[in-house]
């Protein structure tokens, strides 16, 4: 087995499913690290939502939605990534090929005494793959409600690599 399929292959996660609720192909002009380098610098950002209600009873409110980012290792794991990480992860991260990513997302709101009240989140996984200047992003929801929709999940990553890079 060459060294290049082993690099590819320990950071496609194993359980990625065949059929994931979206997938969309975009030109992209830069490689892969500079998508590894855009994720870790989506971790920690928060921003507010509009979303039903915890409780059920169909009544909308204000929420936070914050992300946390992980990177696939050996297949089979996912690992923090962010600012702090970002150097040991692209040590070996090929220009092109495949990067498996879980993005949770965290949701709270403020109840009625100005009390942060967390609930339910939502977990995503994230493939990227890069080959011949064609970036194709699949995004399924492994875990939660889906108050936070797949192509949202798409359009955030390609929004902070606009932001990133104007050029791209």
């Amino acid at each position: 087995m060459p060294d290049d399929y082993k690099v590819n292959m320990r950071r496609m996660y194993h359980q990625f499913p065949t059929n994931p609720e979206f997938e969309r192909k975009y030109n992209f002009k830069e490689d892969l690290p500079y998508i590894v380098r855009t994720m870790a610098g989506m971790d920690g950002q928060s921003g507010e939502f509009i979303t039903d209600g915890p409780d059920k009873k169909g009544r909308p409110i204000k929420a936070k939605r914050s992300i946390n980012i992980e990177i696939t290792d050996r297949s089979v794991d996912f690992y923090p990534l962010n600012n702090s990480t970002i150097n040991s992860v692209l040590k070996n991260v090929e220009s092109e090929g495949i990067i498996d990513f879980k993005v949770t997302l965290q949701y709270s709101f403020l109840n009625d005494k100005f009390d942060r009240i967390p609930f339910k989140g939502d977990s995503y996984l994230v493939r990227t793959g890069l080959e011949d200047g064609v970036l194709t992003l699949k995004v399924h929801n492994i875990d939660g409600l889906g108050r936070t929709e797949s192509e949202r999940i798409a359009d955030t990553i390609v929004e902070e690599i606009v932001k990133n890079a104007p050029n791209v």
